[in-house]
């Protein structure tokens, strides 16, 4: 697992297992964080997602 600096209001973060992956947003609220995943990706697709993430050109 892989994740963004966890000083963030919203952390990003990538599962993968079983030959599958996905992305985690968390947005750290007052109440209580609100947690999005996107859909089941392949492993190459979710890494090039988490890529563009991070370089900031994602979507």
């Amino acid at each position: 697992m892989l994740w963004t600096c966890l000083c963030r209001a919203t952390v990003y973060e990538l599962y993968e297992g079983g030959g599958r992956a996905f992305v985690r947003r968390t947005v750290q609220l007052d109440r209580r964080p609100e947690v999005h995943d996107t859909f089941m990706y392949s492993i190459g697709e979710a890494r090039a997602v988490w890529a563009a993430l991070l370089s900031g050109s994602a979507r």
